[in-house]
This record gives C-alpha cells, sequence and structure tokens, in this order.
C-alpha cells in the first residue's frame, strides 16, 4: 500500500514539474494586449489612399461633372474633401500625430486653394473653368505638392513601423 501511495505521489509530482516547466517556457503576454502593427499599417495605407483621393488632380477627374457652375463645381470638390476626410478619421488613432497633422493641412490646402481659385472667377464661370484653373494652379507650383509631401512623410512613417 505504502508502494502505490509513493508512486502515485511520484506520479504526480513529475506531472506537476513537467506542467509547470511547460508554462514557463511560453512567452507571457498580457491577456488585454496585442499587436496593432498591423492596425497601424493598415492605417497609414488608408491615409495613402486619402491622400491620393483629395490630391486635386485626382479629385477633379473622379468629380468632373459637364454642365455645372463655378460655384457648384466648388461646392462638389469641397464635400468631396470633407466626405473623404470624415470617413478617415478614426484612423487617426493608429497613426503618429506628425503623419494626421499632414492629412489635415493637405485637406485644409485643398479647401484653400479651391476657394481662393473660384473666388478669383466670375460669376459667370463654368465648372469647367474652374477645374482648369485648379489644375493651372498645381501644374505651377515650383517646389512640388502638398500631396507629395504628405506621401512621402506616410510612407516614411509606415517604414519605421516594418523595421
Amino acid at each position: 500500500m505504502a508502494l502505490i501511495i509513493s508512486v502515485v505521489a511520484l506520479l504526480i509530482a513529475l506531472g506537476t514539474f513537467y506542467f509547470w516547466n511547460q508554462d514557463r517556457k511560453k512567452p507571457k503576454v498580457e491577456e488585454n494586449s496585442f499587436n496593432t502593427r498591423p492596425l497601424q499599417l493598415q492605417a497609414y495605407e488608408r491615409l495613402v489612399m486619402l491622400a491620393e483621393r483629395i490630391a486635386l488632380p485626382n479629385l477633379i477627374s473622379r468629380a468632373n461633372v459637364a454642365g455645372m457652375n463655378a460655384r457648384e463645381m466648388q461646392l462638389l470638390l469641397l464635400e468631396s474633401i470633407k466626405q473623404e476626410y470624415e470617413y478617415n478619421a478614426t484612423q487617426q488613432i493608429y497613426v503618429s500625430p506628425v503623419a494626421w497633422e499632414a492629412i489635415r493641412n493637405l485637406r485644409d490646402q485643398n479647401m484653400l486653394i479651391i476657394n481662393q481659385v473660384a473666388s478669383a472667377l466670375p460669376a459667370e464661370a463654368s465648372g469647367k473653368d474652374l477645374n482648369k484653373q485648379l489644375l493651372d494652379f498645381v501644374m505651377s507650383q515650383k517646389k512640388g505638392t502638398l500631396h507629395t509631401i504628405v506621401l512621402e512623410a506616410l510612407n516614411f512613417e509606415a517604414k519605421k513601423l516594418m523595421r
């Protein structure tokens, strides 16, 4: 009887030692932690898409509607920028403040350009006239567009995450 108790005690001890040792080999992870890197990279991808969609040449080619006057086209372009920005606003929690500020600056600059160019046009100007003036303005930028700078910043930030 004592032999049976000794064998059972030995088996229990060996089993406990085995499971305890296996548990120590597992990496310790907090219950509520998870890897946010994929979410961050996805957010940078979405912000690159946003920057591309609100770049003036791309925006104009997408929102170009024949028969609109300049004021109607101005409002359509501004509303398109606002909708794109609002749709992606939640991405700011996954990206650096610098990256989000770059997106906000791009939005603000493009809206300012649209408003300034539209205000310089005569009252009877067409939407086509506004679009042409906007494209002429973008093409005349010597230092490049803010859109290009923002894309470079987003790519730089995303590449830092991938290291």
